[in-house]
């Protein structure tokens, strides 16, 4: 159990006085060609119709809350009014997670899904700082050449770990005093001020993986102001990238051996054994043969190797079926065309996105809201050491994990928030089985900021707003106040193959 106490405050500024929020600038919201609704899944005469009652806005927010008569930046949100007015209940922000991914659309997302949460509430979407049509930098990152096919050598990880301390140590000088604020606690406070521009004395706060993050730590710097709050695939409560990365790939394996077993009860099917164990003996040789002889296709452009094995053992269970049929291939495969199921799976190269297209993920806040937080170690050979214990302990997922630490050479000190035991009604979904976010960071979230567990027996991620029984369960729990011991998750395929 990681402990509270490992968070620490260097920036607690939570109740700290600041001039009351302006108004909410409305304005029309963008139009988007049939090409860009398309682009976002937005093209039916439903998701038209939404957007159509869409508003859109922005405020004026504090760039440094310590100086809140300095330089000003902009958040931008959008509101989805509650269809059932005469029985509104208030109004309920939502976060996708990332960190850095956009929220504007959000609303109407989650109301095509078919979640019935509009009728009664005001959906607040918006961008955090850092993102879309926020106030944003653009720095370059990500541009670390990809580790050539075959294992991954120290001396290839040290490359890439100088290159991101290059990138990194460049973005903050690129605009220090900007990316220095881009911060959960910043984005809290942004949120703050959305909800006392709103009017609303309480708002509601509904996230998903990072999405988990942000609201406890709102929940923790303004306790008083949630009126009730479902966080699902729920992120670990200290910000340290190096536990992060380890607990990530000791649950990748966990799901990797549920998949084995999977595999086992279908021998007939895949070849691969009658029991877990063979199972894992069988997909361990194949990922080492790989590794030693990696394989390009001509009319796919992928080159399978021991990496490409580990990250396809490392799929949720709506995937094995596909999976498990392109691992079959791949025992066989010689060449120089891509078996059927893998040609499939990779559905050849996607098409550009057309003009117009909102932004949807930033990289730079990605980094900032992690690396300005990030309490664990940013040298090179902890994290390959740690790498390399990961390839022993995990024999076919191990290699799919972080050889080298995200964070590495960012120059700004960093400061985590302090989290709060109180502060207004919480439920906290947590998977079972799940990777992105394992199960266990609910349950030392819940040590950490109190509020009630709520299990879902499955392994994907965020699955509680698109499974419609647990989406309904979601709902009735913003309406009344009660919160589920369980929710309804996403089935295993089913124990025999179709056919």
């Amino acid at each position: 159990m990681i402990l509270r106490t490992l968070l620490v405050s260097a920036f607690a500024l939570g109740s700290l006085a600041v001039p009351e929020p302006p108004a909410i600038a409305w304005r029309t919201c963008p139009a988007y060609s049939d090409a860009v609704l398309r682009a976002l899944g937005l093209a039916a005469p439903a998701a038209k119709g939404l957007l159509d009652r869409m508003e859109c806005g922005t405020l004026t927010v504090p760039q440094n809350y310590a100086d809140p008569g300095g330089k000003q930046i902009t958040v931008a949100l959008t509101r989805l009014k509650a269809t059932d007015r005469a029985r509104r209940l208030g109004s309920v922000a939502v976060n996708p997670g990332g960190p850095g991914g956009s929220g504007r659309l959000m609303p109407i997302e989650l109301t095509l899904s078919g979640m019935k949460l509009n009728t009664r509430y005001d959906l607040i979407g918006f961008d955090p700082r850092g993102v879309g049509y926020s106030t944003k930098a653009e720095c370059e990152l990500g541009r670390q050449e990809p580790p050539p096919p075959g294992p991954v050598t120290e001396a290839l990880a040290r490359k890439v770990y100088d290159q991101t301390v290059e990138e990194n140590r460049a973005c903050v000088a690129s605009d220090r005093a900007f990316v220095g604020q881009l911060t959960t606690s910043n984005v809290a406070r942004d949120l703050d001020r959305i909800r006392a521009a709103l009017g609303e004395r309480q708002i509601g706060f509904l996230g998903v993986s990072w999405g988990t993050w942000l609201g406890t730590v709102y929940r923790s710097l303004f306790p008083g102001q949630v009126r009730r709050m479902w966080l699902d695939s729920v992120a670990l409560p200290v910000p340290r990238m190096d536990v992060f990365t380890d607990v990530r790939a000791k649950a990748t394996d966990h799901g990797f051996g549920r998949m084995a077993a999977w595999l086992a009860d279908r021998d007939g099917t895949y070849g691969f054994g009658t029991s877990k164990a063979e199972v894992v003996s069988a997909l361990t040789r194949l990922r080492e043969r790989y590794d030693a002889h990696p394989l390009t296709f001509t009319d796919v452009d992928v080159t399978i190797d021991g990496r490409m094995i580990a990250e396809a053992a490392g799929q949720p269970s709506v995937a094995w079926p596909d999976v498990a049929e392109v691992l079959k291939e791949l025992v066989t495969a010689t060449g120089p065309e891509a078996p059927p199921a893998l040609r499939r799976v990779m559905g050849g190269d996607r098409p550009p996105l057309p003009p117009g297209v909102p932004e949807r993920q930033n990289m730079t806040a990605h980094v900032a809201l992690f690396c300005n937080e990030d309490l664990g170690p940013h040298a090179f050979q902890p994290a390959w050491t740690a790498y390399k214990e990961r390839l022993k302990r995990y024999p076919v997922t191990g290699s799919a994990s972080t050889f080298f630490p995200p964070c590495a050479g960012w120059p700004l000190a960093p400061r985590a928030p302090r989290l709060r035991e109180d502060g207004g009604s919480l439920a906290l979904s947590g998977h079972l089985h799940e990777s992105p976010s394992p199960y266990e960071w609910t349950l030392e979230t819940r040590a950490a900021v109190g509020g009630q567990v709520v299990t879902i027996d499955d392994d994907v991620h965020g699955s509680a707003f698109r499974t419609p029984e647990c989406a309904a369960k979601v709902v009735a729990y913003f309406e009344t106040g009660r919160i589920p011991r369980t929710c309804p998750g996403a089935p295993v395929p089913a124990k025999k193959p179709a056919g």
